[in-house]
């Protein structure tokens, strides 16, 4: 039986089998340059231009929702926080670095980030509150009086007297 061997897309066989790798980080890389590859002749080079988008929590309290999201090296000059309705849209950019020397590898995320969150209930957009600290973009959306939940109190009648009959 004889073992099965990869093509490249010349069709030339490679010199190793199946499932041996030396490094399987190079052999991630190639695929996702390949992928890309494929998405910029589909797309015509739209492919770069998408946004991706940041790490983020989202908790929720009784008078608001509470948003942080991961945007290490932005400015403040660069983010864009808008609130319509029950959605929150948070878009921005992030540039590359110039760097001197040649880069041997690079994980980072650059270009530009775009954040939706839709939230369920009237929310009072006119008191969003945004900060960025550490890069940690921390957002809080207050919830409309109408939508806290409210304590409400169960007085006790005195029984009225009983009819005599």
């Amino acid at each position: 039986m004889a073992t099965p061997v990869r093509r490249h897309r010349g069709g030339a066989l490679q010199d190793r089998p199946v499932g041996w790798a030396r490094n399987p980080l190079t052999e991630f890389d190639q695929l996702l340059s390949e992928m890309s590859g494929l998405m910029e002749s589909t797309v015509g080079g739209a492919a770069t231009a998408v946004a991706w988008t940041p790490l983020a929590d989202v908790t929720e309290s009784d008078d608001a929702f509470h948003i942080e999201i991961e945007l290490p090296g932005v400015k403040k000059k660069d983010i864009n926080v808008e609130a319509n309705g029950q959605e929150l849209v948070v878009t921005g950019d992030i540039k590359k670095k110039e760097r001197k020397g040649v880069l041997r590898r690079s994980t980072r995320r650059t270009g530009s980030f775009e954040y939706r969150l839709r939230l369920p209930g009237e929310l009072d957009t006119e008191k969003i509150n945004a900060q960025i600290s550490d890069g940690m973009l921390d957002i809080t959306v207050p919830k409309a009086e109408v939508a806290r939940p409210r304590h409400i109190e169960i007085s006790e009648t005195s029984e009225s007297t009983e009819s005599s009959g």
